[in-house]
């Protein structure tokens, strides 16, 4: 019973009462939500969620393991806010519910020890640190190229792996060597008359097993008139840790990337990953309770933007000609470019100018494809469940080329390719079509 209460107050110290208040219980965010769609129950949609929080800080509610679990099944998609005519934070209650939960559990030992030891090599080594995030991936890319991966294929070793593993080890691009990464000069000039300064958020699976679509950002940024400087500092947004609880990692994570870019004479900051941007715009909220680091976020905050709309920005289809051969085209909405960077329009005006192509609109590009950074290696099944609807919505177009914004997307949509797809059809980041075309 002690421990119930404690965590009660924890949730009652970490969520903003006045945030949950704001939930009318319209019902708005319903037909928006993928997993109330999934299962239609009312627990599993933003206002059922919400009110499960708001009980356990009311005392009505005993925080156990099933509340956990609800709030664990949220994709984290945030297409409930857009909708929410009451303009809440649903984001907002989300992680700061799942943060104080898992303070709790590592606080009072409810943390079982397979738990722990993942999120301390994942949370407390991997993604908080760019340089063991660098020698990962060269173990990744070990694995490719020295055969590794294909006696373990031929021997058949990852049967023994959930099968949620096995299918997102065989969609994995293939990791470009560190000698290449290297050898990226921390600035570049653009490509005829300067249009705007900007500093490139590089990331960290985007700057390792995505480095050809960080690549190509750049060089379409360079083409659009952008200098551009890569500050050597900067490390992993924070977002797998905001997004699972971890706080205090994203916390230090959001104040290295602040230090590495305020003193930058920038216009903009910019990403090429949904989720990265979005969560940038976040630092904010993470840091409200230091008055200092909350301004020095806001100031951050107010140049981040992702590297479509500044394309679009600065005249880049007026300077760039952009071609391919005849295909039709979809593009898959990445949910927090969309939803939180307002995002939605600059990819499509870019896709639709590709002379040789017809840009085709899937029905629901706007709802979630499943992957929610890991959500589809802990959800499974809800998350198979989703990706096998949008794949049918792919079909419908009958396009050749599923364009995506986040490499969590990216992943998935290959994944769907594989399982529910046809052979012509291929995945591709907009970076990666983009300069494609511009080649052409």
């Amino acid at each position: 019973m002690k421990q119930t209460e404690q965590l009660t107050s924890r949730m009652t110290d970490k969520l903003d009462y006045e945030e949950m208040l704001g939930c009318m219980r319209c019902g708005f965010c319903l037909p928006t939500c993928p997993t109330y769609i999934h299962s239609k129950d009312e627990t599993a949609s933003p206002r059922g969620r919400i009110a499960i929080m708001k009980g356990v800080v009311d005392g009505l509610i005993e925080p156990d393991a099933g509340v956990e679990k609800t709030l664990n099944e949220c994709l984290g998609c945030l297409a409930c806010e857009p909708a929410c005519p009451a303009g809440v934070r649903y984001s907002v209650l989300l992680e700061d519910a799942r943060a104080a939960i898992t303070v709790h559990k590592r606080a009072t030992g409810q943390m079982d020890v397979r738990e722990r030891l993942i999120r301390k090599v994942v949370f407390d080594g991997l993604f908080l640190s760019k340089s063991k995030m660098e020698t990962a991936t060269g173990f990744l890319r070990f694995y490719q190229q020295s055969g590794a991966q294909t006696l373990t294929r031929k021997l058949r070793i990852l049967d023994w792996f959930p099968d949620q593993l096995q299918k997102m080890e065989a969609v994995l691009p293939v990791v470009p060597a560190r000698s290449e990464r290297v050898l990226r000069p921390e600035r570049i000039r653009a490509a005829g008359a300067t249009t705007a300064r900007v500093a490139f958020f590089s990331g960290c699976l985007m700057d390792t097993m995505f480095y050809e679509t960080n690549a190509n950002t750049i060089k379409l940024l360079q083409a659009a008139g952008c200098d551009i400087v890569i500050p050597e500092t900067q490390q992993c947004c924070g977002a797998l840790h905001g997004h699972a609880g971890e706080q205090t990692g994203a916390i230090a994570l959001a104040k290295r990337n602040i230090e590495s870019f305020e003193s930058l004479d920038v216009d903009y900051i910019v990403t090429n990953a949904g989720g990265c941007g979005a969560f940038l715009l976040g630092y904010d909220h993470l840091l409200k309770q230091d008055p200092e680091w909350s301004e020095r976020a806001e100031r951050f905050k107010a140049k981040v933007k992702d590297f479509a709309s500044i394309l679009i920005e600065v005249g880049f289809l007026d300077r760039v000609p952009l071609t391919l051969p005849e295909q039709l085209i979809t593009y898959q909405d990445s949910c927090h470019l969309r939803n939180v960077q307002k995002g939605a329009l600059a990819p499509r005006m870019l896709l639709q100018a590709i002379q040789g192509t017809t840009f085709v609109e899937q029905r629901n590009a706007d709802h979630c494809c499943g992957s929610a950074g890991v959500y589809n290696l802990l959800q499974p099944h809800i998350a198979n469940d989703i990706l096998e609807m949008k794949m049918g919505h792919v079909r419908d177009t009958s396009a050749q080329t599923i364009v995506t914004s986040n490499p969590g997307c990216h992943l998935q949509m290959q994944l769907g390719i594989q399982e529910h797809g046809t052979p012509t059809m291929r995945a591709v980041h907009l970076a990666d079509v983009l300069a494609e075309a511009m080649d052409h």
